[in-house]
This record gives C-alpha cells, sequence and structure tokens, in this order.
C-alpha cells in the first residue's frame, strides 16, 4: 500500500527549530526574549460580546484572531502557495492511505498546554472526535468514521475519500480534553478561561480590545513580541486612520486607492501584502430564470466584461486580475490548467458576443437586445450595501452588459438579509459572491457549479447559489474527490474546466486574495511578496507562524 506522509523534508523532531525560522524572513531572533514594543491588531468589527471559544463562528476570540495565537493546527499549510506541503507542528506527521479514508496522525513531543499539562494524542483524538459528536462544530463537514488512539499515534477514518479536503484536516485547532471534557455543550460555550499551546496567553478583555501575552514556556520558544493588543474598530474608516496613523500595526481592511491612503503616509515602513491562493469571487447567475437560464446570453455577458478595468476601478489593484479561461488564478493554479485552455485568456469581445447572441436567435429593437422569446432583456445585479467594492465592480458590470443592449440594474441590499434570503434561497439574477480556497481548485469549482449542492429555488443552498445542473460536471466533480491517483483526477478536472469554459455556469471576476496592512516599524518578518510563507491576515490559523517569524526592527 501506498503512504501518502505530509511531512517536512528535515526530521520532524527538528519542528521548534522549524518555529524560530518559519520559512523564511526570520531567523533564531524569533525566539529571543522580549522588551519589544506592543503590537496592536486592528479589525473593522465593532463593539464586542466576550467569547472566547475557538469553535463559536463569531466568537470575540475569532473575530479579532486571537483565538490563533491561543490555539494552534495539527499542521501549518502555507495559503499563499496552496500546492506546497504542510510543515509540522501540533502533528509531526499525518499519513493516508492510498484512498485518501484515513490519516494516522503523529503529535509533536515535548508541547505543553498554557496551564502545564502535557499536550498528547488523547488530546488529539478529543479534539476531533468533538467534530464528530457535534455537528456545528463540524464546519468543513468532514465525513468522519473513527477515531482511535493507539499509543502515541491516532488514527482517523473516513466513510469516504478525502483527498481534496486533507487541509481541512491539518486546519483543526487542538483544544485540551482536561477542561474541554467538562463542558456540557462545546457548541455554545464562551470559554471563559482559554488554555491552548499557542505562543500567548490572554491577560485582559474589553468590549473594544482583547491583550495577550507572552509565554515563557511556549514548546517552540520565547516570541519576539510580548504583548499583543487586538482592538475592535467600529468600521473600515477608522480601522483605517488607525493604520495609517501607526496606532494598529497590523489588521485587514479594503482601503480604495491604498497607495495613497496608506502606503504613502509611510512608505519604508507601511505594506500591503494581497497573497493569491485558489479562491476566487464570482458573478453567480440565476441558471433557472432569465435571462441567465440560457447558455448564449451567460456566455455572451462573460466575453464582454472587462477583468483588468473591474480590478483596477473596484479594488484599486489588490485584487489580481483573472487571465485564465478556466476561472482559476495564476500561478496558484498553473499546475492544474488542462491542455485544452493552457494558452486561452480572457479577452473583451463585443463583436463576438454580439454575432453569438445573434446566432442564438437573439434580436434588437433600436439598441435593446430583444430574446428569442420577444422580451427586452433586463436583468437586477444585487449585493449588500456597503460594499463598495461589489457594488463598483457591478456598476461596470452594468456597462458592459448594455454594450449587449441588455438593461442592467444594481440594487444594494440589507446585508443580513443578502445572507439570510437572497443568497442562499436564489431569490436574484445575479450577484457577486466568493468561493472557497483550498489546495486544489475542487473547492472553487464545486462552489460554483457541483450539483451535489443543488436545492430548489427558495430551499436554502450552501453552494452552487445559481442552481446550475451538469450530470457530466456533478461526477467529474466526486470522480475528483474520490480518485485514488494523479491520472484520474487529472482527467475529471478536464471535464469540469471544459463544462465551465462552455457552459458559464457562473463568471469569474477576480482572484480573491487574502490580504492584509502591516508596519515594519517595530517588527520584521512578515509574510510578502518576495517572501510568501503565508497569507498575512491576523485572523487566520497560520497566525501562530506569523507571530513567531516576527523578530524586532533594527534601530
Amino acid at each position: 500500500m501506498r503512504i501518502h506522509k505530509h511531512v517536512a523534508v528535515a526530521a520532524a523532531a527538528a519542528a521548534v527549530a522549524l518555529l524560530a525560522a518559519c520559512s523564511g524572513g526570520g531567523g533564531g531572533s524569533a525566539t529571543q526574549a522580549g522588551g519589544g514594543q506592543t503590537l496592536t491588531v486592528g479589525m473593522p468589527n465593532g463593539v464586542q460580546t466576550e467569547n472566547h471559544s475557538p469553535f463559536a463562528t463569531g466568537s470575540s476570540a475569532l473575530s479579532l484572531g486571537y483565538a490563533f495565537a491561543i490555539y494552534e493546527p495539527l499542521m501549518m499549510r502555507n495559503q499563499a502557495r496552496p500546492s506546497e506541503e504542510p510543515k509540522p507542528w501540533l502533528a509531526d506527521s499525518v499519513e493516508w492511505n492510498e484512498d485518501f479514508t484515513e490519516a494516522v496522525i503523529t503529535p509533536h513531543e515535548g508541547v505543553t498546554w498554557s496551564d502545564g499539562e502535557e499536550f498528547t494524542a488523547d488530546d488529539i483524538a478529543f479534539s476531533i472526535q468533538l467534530r464528530k459528536d457535534f455537528e456545528a462544530l463540524n464546519t468543513g463537514a468532514l465525513p468522519y468514521d473513527t477515531i482511535e488512539t493507539d499509543g502515541s499515534t491516532v488514527t482517523v477514518t473516513f466513510t469516504a475519500g478525502q483527498f481534496v479536503n486533507q487541509s481541512k484536516l491539518y486546519d483543526l485547532v487542538m483544544v485540551p480534553e482536561h477542561i474541554w471534557a467538562d463542558v456540557e455543550d462545546p457548541t455554545t460555550d464562551t470559554n471563559p478561561d482559554p488554555v491552548g499551546t499557542g505562543p500567548y496567553t490572554l491577560e485582559t478583555w474589553t468590549p473594544q480590545a482583547a491583550t495577550v501575552v507572552a509565554r515563557d514556556d511556549y514548546w517552540g520558544g520565547k516570541p519576539a513580541v510580548p504583548e499583543i493588543r487586538y482592538s475592535s474598530y467600529n468600521d473600515n474608516n477608522a480601522l483605517t486612520t488607525a493604520l495609517t496613523t501607526g496606532e494598529a500595526q497590523w489588521g485587514w481592511t479594503f482601503i480604495a486607492d491604498f497607495e495613497n491612503v496608506y502606503i504613502a503616509q509611510d512608505p519604508e515602513h507601511y505594506h500591503q501584502y494581497a497573497a493569491g491562493g485558489l479562491g476566487i469571487d464570482v458573478l453567480y447567475l440565476n441558471n433557472e430564470t432569465k435571462p441567465f437560464d440560457d447558455k448564449a446570453f451567460r456566455q455572451a455577458l462573460n466575453m464582454v466584461i472587462d477583468r483588468t478595468e473591474l480590478v483596477d476601478v473596484a479594488t484599486s489593484g489588490v485584487n489580481p486580475a483573472l487571465t485564465s479561461v478556466t476561472g482559476l488564478p495564476l500561478p496558484a493554479g498553473e499546475e492544474f490548467l488542462s491542455a485544452d485552455y493552457a494558452d486561452q485568456e480572457y479577452a473583451v469581445d463585443v463583436e463576438g458576443a454580439r454575432a453569438l447572441l445573434e446566432d442564438a436567435g437573439y434580436t434588437w429593437d433600436g439598441d435593446a437586445l430583444v430574446d428569442p422569446d420577444g422580451e427586452k432583456v433586463t436583468f437586477e445585479l444585487v449585493n449588500p450595501a456597503g460594499w463598495n467594492d461589489y457594488l463598483t465592480a457591478l456598476d461596470l458590470i452594468k456597462n458592459s452588459a448594455a454594450e449587449l443592449g441588455a438593461t442592467a440594474t444594481v440594487n444594494p441590499v440589507n446585508q443580513d438579509g443578502w445572507f439570510a434570503d437572497v443568497i442562499p434561497g436564489g431569490d436574484f439574477q445575479a450577484t457577486l459572491h466568493w468561493t472557497d480556497g483550498g489546495a486544489t481548485p475542487w473547492d472553487m469549482y464545486s462552489d460554483i457549479m457541483d450539483g451535489a449542492h443543488y436545492k430548489k429555488l427558495g430551499e436554502p443552498a450552501t453552494w452552487n447559489f445559481g442552481r446550475f445542473q451538469n450530470d457530466d460536471a456533478t461526477k467529474a466533480l466526486a470522480d475528483y474527490a474520490a480518485a485514488p491517483d494523479d491520472a484520474t483526477r487529472t482527467a475529471a478536472l478536464e471535464t469540469v474546466q471544459k463544462v465551465f469554459v462552455e457552459e458559464v455556469p457562473g463568471i469569474a471576476i477576480w482572484t480573491r486574495p487574502a490580504t492584509a496592512q502591516y508596519s515594519t516599524q517595530n517588527y520584521v518578518g512578515w509574510p510578502s511578496e518576495e517572501d510568501p510563507y503565508n497569507q498575512p491576515q491576523p485572523t487566520g490559523v497560520q497566525a501562530a507562524q506569523i507571530l513567531m517569524n516576527l523578530e524586532p526592527a533594527e534601530g
């Protein structure tokens, strides 16, 4: 039996040294004693309610990001380079069987919880069992079967192959059995005294900020940053001001014209890094209502959208433009490109789009496009009010539709209503939404076009919001997920890309990078274009790697 083993080239026993010089940018000095400046992390999430749970969506710990300074994952994935092998972290290795239905996890020795208790295989088994026992905690929807401990290893089996979901196992944060075993309902518990394996412990909390301090006994060495203050600002504008004045030194908010508004305030020290993975933003099209129930119109609209203009105007150049007709972000997705589309790129072609419509039976009444049923083509573009990048993009798409003679309107709606009713129920004609990323393109394509997600209009869907149905695509996505070898996956992905390109179930708009702003005034070692060891946001599971990679700036 061939074993798929994810472990660093260096011996797993050297994981502590790895922490001190994680993947570039840093050196051994990340483990030196502090005396450094407090690092302020800012997020535009408003007044918080005290909740330190690493499980509860929307908890203050997850909202501001301090959960990931306290709790750590099994393996550390480079989300900026998703095809890279994950690095050992709390697990020295994860070994998969041939069909990816079984994973054997070996924990790293010498790890302790912040209360001094030893971290063991039992903690790993318990943390995974929690996800199996409480569906609300199993946010990755992993189909767990058995979870067994055998000495110093944990064996997890699944009811289906998990090739496409390996990263979801690696990303699981671990919690201590000796504390959480006594929690009656982990789905609602607020975890008042968080105990983790991470480099920091919670010191103080208010509705506006949480402060964590460095552990002296952290298994990976002493962090260079002695204290981190996670501050919650009321909105994007408030956080932008905090970042530009230096009040906050790390955070993420959309800053229109960020080069002039942010970077120019201190070009030597202010930086913004957008790490592109395999997630994108998509114009989801309702495939069951006019005009998008007609493939010809979907194709034509796809042909007239200027993706470079969208990126430049709506995102100030932050989101990299998509070039491949497969919708795959490059270079992250280059190894997954079908040979049939390797050299095919998006290009605005109004004349070709109008000719395609004419061949499909469309006509024009003056400048107005008329469909084969004799009705003028109109549609509504909808997204939440205040989402300026999306709404600006919708205005540009409206203008592109006008090149065909179609009349589009942009309707900003209430955000809560959009999340609760518009998107899941399919109560739209066209709307912008994101996809997941992952280590392969499976998540991206499945989110857009997988029949396994199909729900009738009015029934809540988790993905495939456009209600696209194509048996070939659905089978190919299932084949890719369960395939035992690369050849089978390659063939399945070729089918998926062919359907995506020819049927246009949704319109790929731009790469959805993980973006953050940071200052090198006090600390260096951040992820960057020159050193893309991970994505840069403070609210991701990779935050501990970044924190352990920081070192004091010279001078």
